[in-house]
């Protein structure tokens, strides 16, 4: 009865903003993300060039996490939050003036700082805002928010693509704008209820427990979730992204390979919405352990099929099935790192320290992956990616089972010193 009355809870008014929010952020990367190499290549420079564009902003939220998660332990999550979506609607806005390549480089490396900041600070809010017994379900639906702006934006671009590659930057740095100020009203509005004393807001500030990267790392939940996430992030982001696509061209041709690789990120999104439908609310029911194992298992075995692939129709099997795992592995394994970090509490340095895990396994994923590929085979490619994929099962096989709703790690947290 505990889990059917919080499945039906009403959500706080805080996390509704944020979900809210992260469509915004999602369509408006949706939109810009499909033009982003071309817009890079009208600057008169090659492919290779074009590439580090887009994993220049991978690698600067790589590089800045870690001093995103001391802001927001220092400062708060509501600050950081605003202050990282106003700096990537400032990167983009740059984006859209910008004369040369190098400008354009240098604005989007300043738009991956940004968002690992509002990355880690709705985490961190979602954590220390939701219910215990409902993570897993606002887990899914904040998840669902990103691709629901993820699918719509690139649909949107292509409405827009007639009147320039400009134009797209200018729409999502002013709704990246509006989305800052609607959070900063609502999240301003609870982090201080009574404006007349600084001493009671100090306080209020001070009450709030900051949870370490030792506290965290000395649960064998969190430990395992941080092999997980590099696994989710080498399979789910780098190698859909990079080598799926190439992987279709070779085996199809220029023409038909490039329908195909379309058609497999789209059916992959599907996939994942679909699993987004149901994984939240079952990993309250039954806990995170079951999902992840499963998410995990199913998303590195049909990864590691897709190379033996030979067909059109085979390949969209396999891109549906991994949509399937990574949509019922995302939300249990964000809620198990919540449970960790436990209610009323700021982990922004724990959260910094798996988003930087999954964003490694994203960055090295494809670099790893090419490089078999070009040496050997796909095959084997996707053989060594499927082999990450299960070291990330074995990490949750070897850790303790814990309970339900494992309120004896957020008191190890508490304990430690």
């Amino acid at each position: 009865m505990k889990t059917t009355r919080a499945a039906k809870a009403p959500i706080p008014q805080e996390i509704s903003v944020l979900l809210v929010a992260a469509f915004i952020i999602a369509l408006g990367f949706g939109l810009i993300a499909p033009i982003l190499p071309q817009y890079a290549v009208s600057f008169d420079v090659g492919n290779a060039a074009a590439t580090i564009i887009v994993s220049i902003f991978a690698f600067t939220r790589l590089i800045f996490a870690p001093v995103a998660g001391v802001l927001v332990g220092k400062l708060g999550e509501p600050k950081i939050y605003v202050t990282g979506v106003l700096l990537v609607a400032v990167s983009t806005l740059l984006c859209a003036v910008v004369q040369d390549y190098t400008q354009l480089l240098i604005a989007r490396g300043l738009g991956g700082f940004g968002s690992t900041m509002f990355t880690i600070s709705a985490m961190a809010l979602i954590a220390r805002l939701a219910p215990e017994e409902s993570r897993g379900r606002i887990s899914g639906l904040y998840a669902g928010s990103f691709l629901l702006g993820n699918v719509a934006g690139p649909v949107l671009g292509t409405l827009l693509a007639p009147l320039g590659m400009r134009l797209p930057f200018l729409i999502y740095g002013a709704a990246l704008i509006l989305a800052a100020m609607v959070v900063h009203l609502a999240l301003g509005r609870r982090r201080s209820p009574d404006r007349t004393s600084e001493t009671s807001t100090k306080n209020a500030r001070r009450r709030i427990e900051v949870v370490t990267m030792r506290q965290a790392v000395a649960s064998p939940t969190y430990r395992a979730a941080l092999f997980s996430g590099f696994s989710y992030g080498w399979l789910a982001f780098g190698v859909r992204n990079s080598m799926i696509p190439l992987f279709a061209l070779a085996l199809f041709g220029q023409r038909e390979g490039q329908s195909v690789a379309g058609a497999s990120l789209a059916i992959f999104a599907m996939g994942n919405g679909a699993a987004l439908l149901f994984s939240g609310k079952l990993t309250d029911r039954i806990g995170r352990r079951v999902p992840v194992l499963i998410g995990m298992s199913v998303l590195f075995v049909s990864i590691g099929a897709m190379g033996l692939v030979t067909s059109w129709a085979g390949f969209m099997i396999c891109s549906a099935i991994a949509g399937l795992g990574a949509g019922t592995l995302g939300p249990a394994q964000q809620a198990a790192v919540a449970d960790v970090i436990g209610s009323g509490k700021n982990g922004g340095k724990a959260l910094a320290g798996f988003q930087m895990c999954t964003d490694l396994g994203s960055i090295i994923g494809p670099l790893v992956a090419g490089a078999f590929a070009d040496l050997w085979s796909y095959q084997l490619a996707f053989g060594i990616s499927a082999i990450v994929g299960l070291v990330g099962v074995i990490a949750w096989l070897l850790a303790p089972h814990p309970r339900k709703y494992p309120k004896a790690e957020e008191d190890s947290c508490s304990s430690i010193a």
